[in-house]
């Protein structure tokens, strides 16, 4: 039987919390408003599994195009190509 390779697969470092960052996260970072045009950097929260961008953009810094229902576009280069990746504000940091 082959094993599962779902969202979550091999990103055991990656989605773990620090010790004393874990527990509950603020109200205000669920309802963080960003403008488009924003950039922002894509930083999964792991305690929040709805709208999570995949693993591969965790760090990615990239620019809203647009908003979708409570969520944000976000057009981020993977290589040569230009991707875009939904997710709720909780997984995104404004740049200063």
């Amino acid at each position: 039987m082959e094993r599962s390779r779902g969202m979550r697969s091999k990103t055991r470092h990656k989605l773990r919390k620090e010790v004393r960052r874990r527990g509950l996260i603020p109200v205000t970072r669920f309802l963080q408003k960003f403008e488009i045009g924003d950039r922002v950097h894509i930083v999964i929260e792991p305690s929040v599994h709805k709208g999570q961008p995949h693993p591969i953009f965790h760090g990615k810094t990239g620019k809203i195009v647009e908003k979708r229902g409570e969520a944000y576009v976000v057009e981020v280069t993977c290589g040569e190509k230009k991707k875009k990746v939904i997710c709720l504000p909780v997984h995104l940091r404004l740049q200063k």
